[in-house]
């Protein structure tokens, strides 16, 4: 393998761009070698690929170049190669900080095989063998170290680090580093200061989920020097996503099963540790292969339980989010959520999971507003208020002994200082580490950590803590959930909403989604002129109804009291608390509440609306809802309007009061449904993501024989007409 040097400007430079100087040690040559030209030798030589995945080109390229960079790729999409390559092209060791002891191993495994120099550095090892693989590391055996975040606590590993020359410093997962991010880790905050100390390598952070915010995070606390940053999309096309609507835990269990008989491999993600245990409980009672994975395992039975995931010896894990991140399965065809998680970024991650490979793969989660309560718990935890830390770091100080360490576990100081919520104290204790109050510490022979007070002089009263900050990060963790919720409950195209989450501008919709494979999917429409100011003056008067709500007046502000204020009715209701006096008051009437009734609906259904649960429902706008208001955004909705009406429409004759349909003929109804489930199974989709029973009913009432005629039935649209109706079409056309 050769070594290259520093290029520079000049006339030999190669065609192409940048470019090193490469030694090649075999002949004892130097030559001038360009940069693309080298990357691609290498990923045919050490990998045996003949080409790169999408962006991964430029990303190599970059990194070759000596440059700083912030990398979002999403899973599946190649990004470990990213470092891997580059790491056998530069002069010195490339140490990879990896979150995940399985995911460790597993690189380095495949790596070794291949021939390359690679080992990992974790707890698992003794002290010995630390120093052992540290010693061959200065002497230049390995070109790739897989390192642990929690590695960089220890003073002397990172004394030790400092004799290595380090070319490149690649963090893994990096959102784990952004207290805005979905996964923040304490141990990774530490990366910025131990890169320092590794004397400033260059340093390229990879992600596959992070918003606009957390980039800037990861950027700031790395120090990266005028980094690339490469985005290379967050859409995965062979993910269908799905959120269904369910409303008790057997429901949840049915629809549990519905899927696992349809795609067998796959993981259910639980809130809990006692739900992940009933829900493999259930599983096994089914006789499922699964396992059971939570945080409240010890360190070898979780490896040891991923390891059985990962060797295939089960076909479903049962897990906690504590799961999954790098696991290198490639076959796991199904996602489940059988709880919300708290925050869109979670949800992706952990969705995307599923279909590795490249092949389809089913994405669902089991949608009940009850279940925010769980995440509203883990919010709270994450979220302790100054007082909290105040009380628990007071409790260390009266605790500590004479070298100002405190043995007690989180759960005996939750005790101690009387907060309900354990999280909070780990969370409060997580919080002085940062704010350099006290530093954490294994207990030898047991299986908690202490706690050392740094500055013992410092009493409660005196912290220095950021409050701004605490209520900063609060602030934007509710954001998260919020986000959240109005996934669950809008109903625009799932992966459109998720990718505009993270920042992509004008995606297009996925086409495999439940809202896409829904009546509501393809009956949208944009709106007219007309149309879009009746939906601004909805909008206008919602706005204005919740900021009365926030004066005082609860339990009125629902959607039937705001059609009655915008409809002008005068009903004690509205007059007691002087709506009327609202500028948006009857500036509806003459749209009626039948048909505002449904256009609220189609609102919340395209997330312009959401219902704030609690004692009293409270309409309020979403921030689309109010970028809409503004005339700032496009939207679409499924406009109110009847069968009849677009009946008429597509056949040009008028209904009259009193015209009916056709009634239903029962054994037309059930060659249609038959009809319908060989569609189903031929496009691997449930009967419904062809046409609702409501639809086949109008089908066999009207007997369309034209596609302009079909496409008046409430439930027919262009994308469904497109895909499934002309053997419907057929088999009226046969009928006579």
């Amino acid at each position: 393998m050769g070594i290259p040097g520093p290029g520079g400007p000049g006339e030999n430079r190669p065609a192409g761009g940048l470019a090193v100087l490469w030694i090649d040690q075999e002949r004892k040559s130097v030559q001038l070698r360009s940069v693309p030209d080298l990357a691609r030798e290498t990923l045919q030589d050490a990998f045996g690929f003949e080409e790169f995945l999408e962006g991964q080109a430029e990303i190599v390229e970059q990194i070759l170049a000596s440059r700083d960079g912030l990398v979002v790729m999403p899973t599946g999409g190649g990004k470990s190669l990213c470092y891997q390559l580059p790491a056998l092209c530069l002069e010195g060791v490339t140490i990879v900080v990896s979150p995940l002891i399985a995911l460790m191993k597993d690189q380095v495994d495949a790596l070794v095989e291949k021939g390359v120099a690679a080992t990992l550095i974790n707890s698992t090892l003794s002290n010995s063998e630390q120093r052992e693989r540290i010693d061959r590391m200065i002497a230049g055996d390995y070109k790739l170290v897989y390192v642990a975040p929690e590695r960089f606590r220890a003073e002397g590993f990172l004394a030790a680090m400092r004799e290595v020359k380090v070319a490149l410093l690649a963090i893994d997962e990096a959102h784990c580093l952004s207290q805005w991010g979905h996964d923040f880790r304490p141990d990774y905050l530490r990366l910025g200061k131990a890169r320092t100390n590794l004397g400033g390598p260059q340093c390229v952070a990879f992600t596959a989920t992070a918003t606009p915010v957390v980039r800037e995070d990861i950027v700031s606390v790395l120090e990266l020097d005028e980094p690339f940053q490469i985005v290379t999309g967050f859409a995965r096309a062979n993910l269908s996503f799905n959120i269904t609507p369910v409303e008790t835990k057997a429901a949840k269990f049915r629809r549990t099963r519905e899927v696992l008989d349809e795609h067998r491999t796959g993981i259910v993600y639980c809130a809990t540790r006692k739900r992940v245990e009933e829900v493999a409980e259930t599983l096994n009672s089914w006789g499922v292969k699964c396992i059971g994975y939570h945080g409240g395992m010890t360190e070898a039975e979780r490896e040891e339980t991923q390891n059985r995931f990962i060797r295939r010896e089960v076909d479903v894990a049962v897990a906690t989010n504590a799961f999954g991140m790098g696991i290198d399965r490639s076959d796991v065809r199904f996602v489940i959520h059988f709880e919300v998680p708290g925050s869109v970024e979670a949800y992706y991650q952990e969705a995307g999971r599923a279909g590795r490979d490249g092949e389809t793969a089913h994405c669902e989660l089991l949608w009940n507003y009850a279940d925010t309560r769980t995440q509203e718990f883990f919010l709270e935890g994450a979220n302790p208020g100054y007082g909290t830390i105040c009380q628990v770091y007071q409790f260390l100080h009266d605790e500590a002994d004479e070298q100002q360490e405190v043995h007690a576990s989180i759960e005996e100081i939750t005790g101690a200082v009387e907060v309900k919520n354990g999280m909070a104290v780990g969370s409060a204790l997580a919080a002085l580490a940062r704010a350099g109050y006290l530093e954490r510490f294994d207990v030898p022979g047991q299986r908690r950590r202490g706690t050392r007070l740094r500055h013992p002089e410092v009493q409660a009263g005196g912290l220095e803590i950021d409050r701004t900050a605490l209520e900063e990060k609060e602030r934007r963790d509710r954001q998260k959930l919020q986000a959240m919720v109005e996934l669950c409950y809008g109903a625009g195209c799932r992966q459109r909403t998720i990718l505009e989450y993270f920042g992509e501008e004008e995606p297009g919709e996925c086409g495999t989604c439940d809202v896409c494979c829904s009546d509501y999917g393809t009956d949208r429409r944009a709106p007219t002129g007309a149309e879009d100011l009746v939906v601004r003056k909805v909008l206008s008067g919602v706005a204005r109804m919740s900021r009365r709500a926030g004066k005082g007046w609860e339990g009125i502000f629902g959607r039937g009291r705001i059609v009655q204020m915008l409809t002008g009715s005068k009903s004690q209701e509205i007059l007691r608390v002087r709506l009327h006096e609202l500028s948006t008051y009857g500036i509806l009437k003459g749209k009626g509440t039948a048909y505002l009734n449904e256009l609220f609906h189609s609102l919340h259904a395209a997330g312009l609306l959401i219902t704030q649960r609690g004692e009293y429902p409270l309409v309020t706008l979403t921030a689309k809802g109010e970028q809409a208001m503004k005339g700032k955004i496009e939207y679409s909705l499924v406009w109110p309007e009847t069968l009849r009406e677009s009946t008429a429409k597509s056949s040009g004759a008028r209904m009259e009061p009193g015209d009916e349909l056709a009634p239903l003929d029962p054994v037309l109804y059930a060659r249609l449904k038959d009809l319908r489930t060989t569609l189903a199974q031929e496009h691997r989709l449930p009967p419904y993501g062809v046409f609702s029973n409501k639809t086949l009913e109008d089908l066999a009432r009207i007997r369309p024989t034209s596609e302009e005629e079909a496409m008046g039935i409430k439930g027919v649209g262009a994308v469904k007409a497109e895909r499934f109706l002309a053997p419907f079409l057929e088999l009226f056309r046969a009928e006579g």
